[in-house]
């Protein structure tokens, strides 16, 4: 059977479908990283009032901002081989996903709660006698981000690979457009929409004081709905026609990866660990930069990621069809050029040279900034995954995902420390600057990839 007769239409509203698991994680994932490093922030600095220790509380809010990602890079490709190999009446990705995403939206509801409303704010955190209420804080905070972290990082894979499940290779980079999109607009929900209510300031039956914290439980209950959405309207594929598909073992496929003659799949795994690392070092900072440095209100410090978000939502589908035409390779080579210079301009913005433009103007230069870059950044998203699961069986899908997100997470594993460590000793320029040095590494390692392309037929087995 032809699958590419009609062309992607075919599969359009599938993958609509298939993206409200894209949807749940762009909705936690930017209240996330943007009001946790301000939690965190306040907390560590009522630890540490008086103490040298003070000077390095970046660098301190960095090693704690990977801490999902350690999770991550062992969780995501345990869990996506494990799916691999499952087999029940209701698919083989399908029981993570009931299972983990709602577990997933009830830890990421307590955030907020774990920390005292005082301690919310710098201002009022100093009016704190009590020496064990940061201590505290701390502790209940890290063990709910614990739990949210093993449910959401396990789920990951599985909701990635999803979707290659059901979508033939020469239609990925559309596909894949489609379930960006869905995570843009999750995104833009959480920045433009939740994170406006961190300041409404009403008591609610079962919530308590809303402030500082209504978004969050808001969220979890829209990630619990999107999984039902999920699980009523996609069906995979049944035990009974994936039993006799091949099951590949994991070390078996990673070692034929690596002794590939041709090593199109290492590059582009090289080429997005540099380009994460770029932006895993900017992503748990802007928000405070905007809070701290730029004097905007909480319930806006979320902005540059919507417009991120937005430009995400307008741009992965068209960017996925350019892709088909003019090449995965070209285009994301053509966006990481135009991503460099983009962070160099953001390192402008956050030094002291811009001081004079004034606060306000720095922030919607920043806005403008963060939604061009949305428009780059996602045509590099959107074109990867596609390239790496064109040289993947039915078989190794997983592996192959899990091979993506162990890249990546080791990225983020990496990236924030040491980004905080930039802003302790060279302020808020220097994680653009990084950034962009990230970017051309990357633009080197993609030069070197010849595999990939819409255009190329699908392994017919495993490595």
């Amino acid at each position: 059977m032809d699958d590419s007769k009609g062309g992607f239409r075919k599969y359009s509203g599938l993958t609509f479908l298939i993206g409200f698991g894209f949807f749940t994680m762009g909705i936690m994932d930017v209240l996330y990283d943007t009001y946790l490093p301000i939690f965190l922030s306040n907390i560590l600095e009522k630890m540490f009032e008086g103490k040298g220790a003070g000077n390095f509380i970046n660098t301190i809010v960095g090693f704690i901002m990977t801490f999902d990602n350690i999770l991550a890079i062992f969780l995501i490709p345990i869990i996506a081989v494990w799916s691999d190999n499952t087999r029940t009446k209701i698919g083989r990705r399908m029981p993570f996903i009931v299972i983990l995403l709602p577990l997933s939206a009830i830890c990421f509801s307590a955030i907020p709660y774990m920390v005292p409303q005082a301690l919310m704010k710098p201002e009022t955190a100093r009016l704190i006698t009590d020496p064990s209420a940061a201590t505290n804080a701390l502790v209940g905070i890290l063990l709910v981000v614990f739990g949210l972290n093993i449910f959401k990082q396990s789920v990951r894979g599985p909701v990635v690979a999803l979707m290659p499940d059901t979508i033939p290779g020469e239609f990925r980079s559309e596909a894949n457009g489609i379930i960006n999109t869905m995570g843009a607009l999750g995104a833009i929900i959480s920045t433009l929409g939740l994170a406006k209510l961190m300041n409404l300031n009403i008591a609610l039956p079962l919530l308590g004081n809303t402030q500082f914290r209504l978004p969050f439980p808001i969220a979890g209950f829209l990630v619990v709905l999107a999984t039902v959405l999920l699980y009523s309207f996609v069906r995979e594929k049944s035990s009974g026609e994936t039993a006799r598909e091949e099951k590949v073992p994991v070390f078996k496929s990673i070692k034929g990866i690596a002794g590939q003659a041709d090593k199109s799949a290492l590059w582009i795994l090289l080429a997005l660990f540099f380009w994460f690392l770029g932006y895993q070092g900017i992503l748990p900072f802007i928000g405070k930069f905007c809070n701290r440095v730029l004097d905007i209100p909480a319930g806006n410090a979320a902005l540059p990621a919507g417009f991120v978000a937005i430009a995400q939502a307008l741009f992965a589908i068209p960017s996925g069809f350019i892709a088909h035409r003019i090449g995965r390779r070209k285009a994301i080579r053509i966006a990481l050029i135009a991503l460099i210079v983009i962070l160099g301009f953001g390192a402008f913005i956050a030094s002291p040279l811009a001081n004079p433009l004034g606060s306000a103007t720095r922030f919607y230069m920043l806005l403008g900034m963060m939604f061009v870059y949305g428009i780059f950044w996602i045509t590099i998203i959107t074109n990867s995954f596609p390239m790496l699961w064109q040289m993947a069986t039915f078989g190794t899908i997983g592996i192959y995902t899990g091979l993506y997100y162990t890249f990546s997470q080791a990225a983020a594993i990496s990236s924030p420390p040491l980004t905080g460590f930039l802003i302790d000793r060279i302020g808020y320029s220097g994680i653009f600057i990084f950034a962009a040095l990230c970017m051309g590494v990357a633009f080197y390692f993609m030069g070197k990839v010849k595999k990939g392309e819409a255009s190329e037929k699908t392994q017919p087995k495993a490595a």
